[in-house]
């Protein structure tokens, strides 16, 4: 984002505005952080400001600051579409794509609100006035801190908002590990503490909630870990049936593939999950070094990411998904081994 763009949304935001943020479908830390901090920021200048999700997420993140007024689409769909039909400005955070907001794709084509998007994600389609892009930044609440700052408003990060952010950093880098967290990451952290996010708190707000049952669904998806040397690959499945078994929650599941990862000598993750409600088998990739499952995801599982981290999805059987998986495997030997 260029020094013209933010001179004009400066402008823009100069006088209250009617402001919708929006994050993807099954929003997630980095989601919910990014748009209640990008939200509290906003309230501070006094624009009527709303968060819509396109659905529900996980309790662990129902305790973030602004929470409370978030509205679901999926559950109050015609409240929020008339909000967007409303809108001066939609904020779009955490995804390059409207389809990545399910059913709120179509209100969200069709609204003649300026758009602004804010998004760490690979290939960005041009819907937005004013793009925010930049892959090799760790989370979009990284890049909401930037873009306050770029509009000279940092000394208005509060400890709401830098709880937020926090939130955001800490889920998306897997608590400060992953490849993308960068010495300007540690920098920002510091500063957020300094305004006030409590980094024990949040942690245990996010991390320590575990229900009996999620570990039990833990330890079904463990006893169901594959391994494939060759590949240097190991995966793991939930079926519909297991997951009801032990109690399935939204955000249960949040990590689980992340295990396979810890292998000695793994650098491919995989775990795949049943929903019958949607007619689909989800798909979490994860991997080390420089292998892309942004690619693979894109090429054969209908989704993408980052590099080291990938989502998809699959309308095959739980078993055809795994097997086909499993097919291409050969194809990238050379790349896994390589690592």
């Amino acid at each position: 984002m260029n020094e013209h763009d933010i001179a004009s949304i400066k402008q823009l935001l100069s006088t209250p505005k009617k402001i919708v943020i929006v994050p993807h479908k099954n929003p997630d830390g980095d989601a919910i952080g990014s748009t209640l901090g990008l939200y509290h920021y906003l309230l501070k200048y006094n624009h009527q400001t709303q968060v819509l999700v396109p659905n529900d997420y996980p309790t662990f993140l129902k305790w973030v600051p602004g929470n409370d007024t978030i509205l679901k689409h999926d559950s109050q769909t015609t409240e929020c579409d008339a909000l967007i039909n409303d809108a001066d400005i939609i904020f779009t955070l955490d995804f390059n794509a409207l389809h990545r907001t399910g059913n709120m794709e179509p209100v969200l084509a069709k609204s003649t609100a300026l758009k602004i998007m804010i998004d760490h994600h690979q290939a960005p389609d041009d819907y937005a006035a004013y793009t925010f892009s930049d892959v090799s930044m760790s989370s979009t609440c990284e890049m909401v801190y930037h873009f306050i700052s770029m509009l000279g408003d940092s000394s208005l990060i509060d400890a709401n908002i830098a709880t937020c952010l926090y939130v955001g950093i800490m889920t998306d880098t897997g608590s400060f590990r992953f490849p993308s967290t960068t010495s300007t990451t540690h920098k920002i952290i510091a500063k957020l503490i300094e305004s006030g996010a409590n980094n024990a708190e949040i942690h245990n707000n996010v991390y320590d909630t575990n229900s009996y049952a999620r570990l039990q669904l833990l330890g079904c998806a463990l006893n169901n870990l594959n391994v494939i040397p060759e590949s240097r690959t190991a995966y793991m499945t939930l079926s519909q049936d297991e997951l009801q078994k032990f109690d399935y929650k939204k955000g249960d599941t949040e990590g689980f593939v992340n295990y396979g990862l810890s292998l000695n000598n793994i650098v491919l993750a995989a775990i795949f999950i049943e929903d019958k409600q949607e007619g689909i088998i989800k798909i979490s990739l994860r991997s080390k070094g420089n292998f892309s499952v942004n690619e693979m995801s894109r090429l054969h599982f209908d989704g993408g990411g980052h590099i080291n981290a990938a989502g998809g999805r699959s309308e095959l059987s739980l078993k055809d998904t795994v097997e086909k998986f499993i097919s291409i495997l050969p194809s990238y030997n050379k790349a896994l081994n390589d690592e």
